[in-house]
């Protein structure tokens, strides 16, 4: 699986407030959540961030409360991949929870800037920065989590597993 998409690049330590600031963790309306996806941080993001498009940040990305509405939130907008130096524990295991992939590459966080064209390949862990023309290498997705990822995430996965 491969996805292809504009760059959107943070730095450090950006917490679950910031990716969804609490006052709006009283919808559980996805659609909502997606209007206020880093509203704090970069006022223009849910306008402008197109299905498909990837967030490359630096270290720690998604530390705080383990809110699983910040991975909604970016997945809702049509975050195809977060692409940090590192991820807080809590986020990397609820994003996969629903699907939105994750890789970890400080190389890649470092190098793409904000409107790169990007590609990511989960089966191999090439991280292409087409702009630029730079590729690097995170650790693949093993079968079973590309799986996870194509049912929709872990519910849907174990659903299918159990059926």
């Amino acid at each position: 699986m491969t996805v292809h998409g504009r760059a959107f690049a943070y730095g450090d330590n950006v917490d679950t407030d910031v990716i969804i600031p609490a006052r709006y963790l009283n919808t559980p309306d996805p659609r909502e959540l997606a209007r206020h996806c880093m509203e704090d941080l970069d006022a223009g993001f849910s306008a402008s961030v197109r299905p498909g498009d990837i967030v490359v940040a630096g270290r720690n990305f998604g530390c705080g409360s383990s809110r699983e509405h910040a991975p909604l939130a970016l997945k809702a907008c049509g975050v195809a991949c977060v692409v940090a130096a590192s991820f807080a524990r809590i986020f990397y295991r609820n994003a996969l929870n629903i699907a939105l992939p994750i890789l970890e590459c400080p190389a890649a966080a470092a190098a793409i800037a904000a409107g790169d064209e990007v590609a990511v390949d989960f089966a191999t862990g090439r991280i292409s920065d087409l702009t630029r023309s730079q590729t690097f290498l995170s650790e693949p997705f093993p079968p079973f989590m590309r799986e996870l990822i194509a049912a929709g995430g872990l519910a849907a996965y174990l659903k299918g597993r159990c059926a």
